[in-house]
């Protein structure tokens, strides 16, 4: 039975989905949950005139609630480099003609941080996410996004931990020449929507990573799970307990949902 002290999540599984349709399916979901806010603070207006005038003050703040909807998309991306809105080029380590005979696409994105790669066998998830029905708190958020892969990397016997001033879920951070990370992250938020969100090194071939300087950040590793473990792991079984810890983490319920026939 649902429990209905929770927030709904809608979860949607796009399987392998280029990296521009599944930017342009989350700019989607972004802007009918701006508009739902937009339009229930047109209307707020509207109820705070008509409270003043009844004095009915419980019925002006009801309708400052707007009805927005929560998502979490899970996603894998055929090779593809993105670089963040305060990225630099200079971390592109090969030529636009090496990266198109290796089928590597290419994308400068809007959301934070620097350049990164998604790409097969690596678990992408984007939750758009109405903050001011949490949190109006983006380190908090981001905080929250990385205790759901530690949380994931302890059930698998790993210790996930946090560098101070990077973001996302390294290993061994304080040991010198061996600190490595595992996830990385990069937001963009619109009037506190979320969109954009974390890139999960499941089976990711990590050779595409030789080719760019991950997040900018130079003399770090980059790492696996299936590296770490020395095993392939079964996709399905690691977004279950992803899923898992993000309902923990962000008190959510995840409610599955069919595949939009409009994307």
């Amino acid at each position: 039975m649902a429990n209905s002290d929770k927030q709904r999540v809608l979860f949607e599984d796009l399987g392998a989905m280029p990296y521009q349709a599944a930017w342009d399916y989350q700019e989607k979901l972004l802007k009918e949950n701006v508009k739902k806010k937009t339009e229930a603070r047109e209307s707020a207006i509207g109820s705070r005139q008509s409270a003043v005038e009844s004095a009915d003050f419980q019925g002006a703040s009801d309708n400052l609630r707007p009805a927005t909807t929560h998502h979490l998309l899970f996603v894998e991306h055929p090779p593809v480099y993105t670089l963040g809105k305060s990225g630099d080029m200079a971390n592109v380590l090969i030529t636009e003609e090496e990266r198109v005979a290796r089928n590597i696409e290419f994308y400068a994105s809007n959301r934070g941080g620097d350049i990164t790669f998604h790409g097969p066998k690596q678990l992408v998830g984007y939750p758009i996410l109405d903050l001011e029905r949490f949190y109006t708190d983006l380190g908090k958020y981001l905080r929250n996004l990385e205790e759901v892969f530690i949380l994931t990397m302890a059930e698998y016997g790993l210790k996930g931990e946090r560098s101070q001033g990077e973001t996302g879920v390294w290993m061994d951070t304080a040991i010198p020449g061996r600190a490595r990370k595992i996830c990385a992250m990069g937001i963009r938020c619109s009037r506190w929507v979320t969109m954009h969100g974390f890139a999960f090194n499941v089976n990711t071939d990590l050779t595409y990573f030789d080719y760019i300087i991950p997040c900018g950040i130079r003399n770090k590793q980059v790492t696996s799970l299936e590296k770490e473990l020395g095993y392939t792991l079964d996709m399905e079984e690691v977004k279950a307990k992803v899923k898992a810890n993000f309902e923990y983490v962000f008190n959510v319920e995840l409610r599955a949902e069919e595949l939009a026939a409009s994307i």
